[in-house]
């Protein structure tokens, strides 16, 4: 018995429309991931630029540089963004904020809290 089934044949990424619950799911994976991936280098700038004057200038130097300096932006955000959307789920796993309306509303809550602390943070290092 053949039935038609209505499943795309091909999946378009940039065609799918995610509800706000999603997006603010998926940049908390995507961020917890760059955040992981980051910490061997970080710690390693870390613990050269301790070493002496001359590596702190080494690592300074380093991070002069446009894409390392957009990188540690992307980084910024990426901490930012995670430690919201953290708590959010943490209440979630408390049966807090688990209604569709509240969902919706802590999620886009997450995305702007992100952004305006990220935007603070930069502000406050460029000023």
């Amino acid at each position: 018995m053949l039935t038609k089934t209505h499943r795309p044949k091909y999946l378009n990424l940039l065609k799918i429309r995610l509800p706000v619950t999603g997006v603010a799911s998926i940049l908390h994976r995507i961020s917890g991931i760059l955040l992981f991936l980051s910490i061997p280098f970080l710690i390693y700038a870390l613990s050269l630029s301790l070493r002496s004057p001359e590596s702190f200038a080494q690592v300074y130097a380093f991070f002069d540089n446009l894409f390392v300096r957009v990188f540690a932006l992307i980084l910024l955000y990426s901490l930012t963004h995670h430690f919201f959307a953290g708590i959010r789920f943490l209440l979630l796993d408390l049966d807090i904020g688990v209604n569709l309306r509240m969902a919706r509303a802590s999620a886009l809550s997450v995305i702007l809290a992100g952004l305006i602390i990220f935007v603070v943070i930069v502000m406050r290092i460029l000023l």
